[in-house]
């Protein structure tokens, strides 16, 4: 009788970003921080139904200061408007503005850190030199300049926090391009006469996607604070737009009598910001274990 050995099972081949998702999942405090911002990113986006009035009407004067109840749930501000409307719909400014201003940010950082890390010498030392520049200059000072002159509003807060949040974008993907500029496979596109740009759009972009993604993430939370730095100054979204910026330096003058108009936005953008630093931070673990602790 012919013994019949079962073959031996083929060994199942995983990809990186199995690695990766495995990574993050073990980071618990990732988990929480991702989980946290897709709730608080449902929350602006279904704002309109979440929310019981209009955060802009004063509806509620004769309520005005009222602590948190039943029927307003983080009481009412000093000009009777519902301030769990104003929490909520204020979500909305800083994500909007935080997402923004990352994805413009990789605009800018992206093509520079490709070209410094590609080139080398005297381009990637005139991008060196640009950064330190950047590096240098205290961001809340500039915004401040550049808000007082434009009086503030969207356009202007994005279009700074993007001119600052680009550095870091920009020497991620310089150091991932700079590595990657001597494997074989750019070797190989050269020989065959592929032009410089070809290969930075067609190879090494591509391949540098892990420091994208974690410059893009690692991006929104500085744009969110600086939103929230200058509309506390009165630099930023002008009223009666709700902003949580806006409202903590509304707030302030209440501060010891009426907690909650400074404790509930103050709450609310420490842990949008918490959430989002989290989220980066494992991402980046996940996606490049070799910057783990950094």
């Amino acid at each position: 009788m012919t013994n019949l050995t079962a073959p031996a099972p083929i060994a199942r081949i995983r990809s990186p970003l199995w690695f990766a998702w495995r990574r993050f999942l073990s980071n618990k405090a990732a988990v929480v921080g991702g989980a946290t911002l897709a709730v608080l990113i449902l929350m602006a986006i279904f704002a309109p139904i979440i929310t019981p009035y209009n955060p802009e009407a004063q509806s509620f004067l004769t309520e005005a200061l009222a602590f948190p109840s039943a029927q307003h749930w983080f009481g009412v501000d000093n000009l009777g408007r519902d301030f769990y409307s104003r929490i909520v719909y204020g979500s909305r400014v800083s994500l909007t503005i935080g997402f923004t201003a990352a994805l413009f940010s990789l605009l800018v950082g992206i093509p520079l850190g490709a070209l410094a890390g590609y080139f080398g010498g005297r381009t990637d030392w005139v991008i060196m030199r640009i950064i330190e520049i950047f590096s240098v200059v205290p961001p809340l000072l500039a915004a401040l300049l550049l808000g007082a002159i434009t009086r503030g509003g969207y356009g202007t807060i994005v279009f700074i926090a993007a001119l600052f949040g680009w550095v870091q974008v920009c020497l991620l993907v310089r150091a991932q391009v700079k590595s990657f500029r001597e494997k074989e496979f750019v070797r190989a596109a050269q020989a065959l006469g592929a032009s410089p740009w070809y290969i930075i759009r067609r190879h090494l972009i591509p391949n540098s996607i892990s420091p994208i993604i974690i410059g893009f993430v690692l991006a929104i939370p500085l744009a969110m604070m600086l939103e929230a730095s200058l509309s506390f100054l009165g630099v930023g979204v002008p009223p009666p737009t709700p902003t949580w910026g806006q409202m903590i330096n509304e707030g302030i003058d209440f501060m010891f009598f009426y907690w909650h108009l400074a404790v509930f936005p103050t709450a609310a953008l420490a842990i949008t910001v918490l959430a989002t630093s989290l989220f980066g931070d494992g991402l980046r673990d996940a996606l490049d274990p070799t910057l783990k602790g950094r």
